[in-house]
């Protein structure tokens, strides 16, 4: 039993820490991901939306300093009913939301290892069997080092978590996982190669055949039945090839501008996923980025979802002479963690992304 509560801590520990350190680094995409959890569709605790962030950050680093702490064997008493409770709670979380299709990417690894909700629910139930063997036989959770020498690794854990947490938040994710990442070209990741695979369905066709209703399956073409047609659905057997970008287009007044943008030599792009959630101070710090950009010759845009009234309101108020576009928010949002935010392209590829705070960096 020695060895596999052995095991059982080295696995718990490592990936409790892993997991916390990956959405440590994405702080704000997790809080997005809570958001879509306290939304009214899933939990309905809306209330919990504008705290999401300062959660997202305390369940992290709760996450890791778990990791450490079971590794360490600091407090193991408070530390197997900790891991229990929130395993406990994310198990039923995990299933809830692959039952009923509420949320499709748990968000447990972040973007770095993306996870359906019933892969998400397997791995929460294999981590509940490890966490139950660690609670029945604590016994064998024995400490390090001295407990004094225990505080200081956990005090210095914490620390440095805060520091992290605060230096991404400022900046950008000190890894960027996504793939709109510096170096990327967006029309090469949004394209389909030549044997891209594509999706498969069965459609289901029910006609009125006498006063009875009868079913009909095909690939998709429509079948040759006498009846009266009455519905039709659809059921996805094998899923196609997805495109790293997949929802990424760039408009304004109902015409797409994608392709042509993403011919400039220098474009800037400023980046607020809603007008009216913008960090403000961070219009007046980006003064400086875009008076080097005009200086360069540059093409400045401005992207944002929110709607024309709101973006002839707020370039008024801020006496912006640049071009709007829209785009889709969960794809700004996936752009850059940051409202505003510069993103530099040049011939569709991303040279560099910037957070407000980093404007004079451009």
């Amino acid at each position: 039993m020695r060895y596999l509560v052995g095991l059982s801590r080295i696995l718990v520990g490592v990936l409790f820490i892993f997991s916390g350190f990956v959405k440590l680094n994405d702080p704000i995409g997790f809080s997005y991901k809570l958001q879509e959890y306290f939304g009214e569709g899933v939990l309905n605790l809306e209330f919990l939306v504008p705290y999401a962030l300062v959660i997202a950050v305390f369940i992290v680093i709760y996450e890791l300093l778990l990791g450490v702490t079971l590794l360490i064997g600091y407090a193991p008493k408070f530390t197997k009913w900790s891991l229990l409770l929130m395993i406990i709670f994310f198990t039923f979380l995990t299933f809830y939301s692959a039952y009923f299709n509420k949320v499709t990417d748990c968000g447990c690894f972040g973007d770095a290892i993306p996870l359906t909700p019933w892969q998400s629910f397997g791995k929460d139930v294999i981590l509940f069997i490890l966490i139950l063997i660690l609670f029945l036989n604590d016994s064998y959770l024995k400490p390090l080092f001295n407990k004094a020498s225990l505080k200081w690794v956990v005090f210095a854990t914490a620390i440095a978590c805060l520091y992290f947490a605060y230096h991404v938040l400022i900046h950008l994710p000190a890894i960027d996982f996504r793939a709109y990442s510096k170096g990327t070209n967006i029309p090469e990741a949004m394209s389909f190669p030549d044997d891209a695979q594509e999706a498969v369905y069965n459609y289901q066709w029910t006609f009125e055949v006498n006063g009875v209703s009868k079913k009909h399956t095909t690939n998709g073409s429509y079948p040759n039945v006498p009846g009266e047609f009455i519905t039709v659905t659809t059921e996805l057997i094998t899923e196609g090839y997805l495109p790293p970008i997949h929802d990424f287009s760039v408009m304004k007044n109902g015409e797409d501008f994608t392709e042509s943008l993403m011919q400039e030599e220098k474009l800037l792009i400023l980046v607020a996923y809603n007008l009216s959630k913008t960090e403000l101070q961070g219009w007046a710090q980006i003064k400086s980025a875009l008076s080097k950009a005009k200086a360069e010759n540059y093409k400045i845009i401005g992207l944002t979802a929110s709607g024309p009234l709101a973006i002839s309101k707020f370039k008024s108020k801020y006496a912006l002479n640049f071009d709007f576009y829209f785009a889709d928010e969960t794809a700004i949002k996936t752009i850059i963690r940051a409202s505003p935010g510069l993103v530099h392209i040049k011939k569709g590829t991303i040279v560099d992304k910037l957070n407000w705070n980093d404007a004079d960096d451009f």
